[in-house]
């Protein structure tokens, strides 16, 4: 019998390797989103997808079934413009040309997938990041001081970002 289960209606990735100290933001906040599981609405998942993201992309572009709504990707990010744990959203054409050469990309989900994903989907990507206050050289577990405190911040970002896109789908599904 044919699986009749309903996607989400929003994913929320956490990207990074938090074996690289402020790196792992993405899944900090994950984790952090996970322990509030009974605060976030119905039909949102979140998932910790390290430094996998490219394959869940992939699988959204090929994908003839139904999408969720509304894709969040979390992860870190280092612009000289901003403050350390600063958090902000950028828009997938704005990925910095730092990030873009960057493609071992555990740092950053492949930007032309997110690109493609909002341009010919009816899938609205958004990515909630925050400024590094370093990144290490060799291993290094866990977060500085700053992006610690920025955890928070960007779990209320997200949720605030959640309840608008869940009036948006009941306003779409009425």
């Amino acid at each position: 019998m044919e699986n009749m289960e309903k996607p989400p209606t929003a994913v929320v990735f956490g990207c990074g390797n938090p074996l690289i100290g402020d790196d792992g933001f993405g899944p900090a906040v994950i984790e952090q989103l996970l322990l509030r599981k009974m605060h976030l609405p119905l039909g949102v998942s979140v998932a910790d997808v390290g430094t996998g993201v490219r394959e869940y992309l992939f699988d959204y572009l090929l994908s003839e079934k139904e999408r969720p709504r509304h894709l969040i990707i979390v992860d870190a990010i280092d612009r000289e413009d901003k403050n350390p744990g600063e958090v902000f959203e950028i828009d997938p054409s704005s990925v910095p040309a730092k990030k873009l050469h960057d493609f071992s990309l555990h740092q950053f989900p492949t930007v032309n997938m997110l690109q493609e994903l909002q341009q010919f989907t009816d899938m609205k990507v958004t990515i909630v990041v925050a400024q590094v206050e370093s990144l290490p050289e060799e291993v290094s577990l866990g977060l500085s001081p700053a992006m610690a405190a920025a955890v928070p911040k960007a779990c209320q970002k997200i949720m605030d970002i959640l309840s608008t896109t869940q009036s948006e789908v009941t306003v779409h599904d009425v």
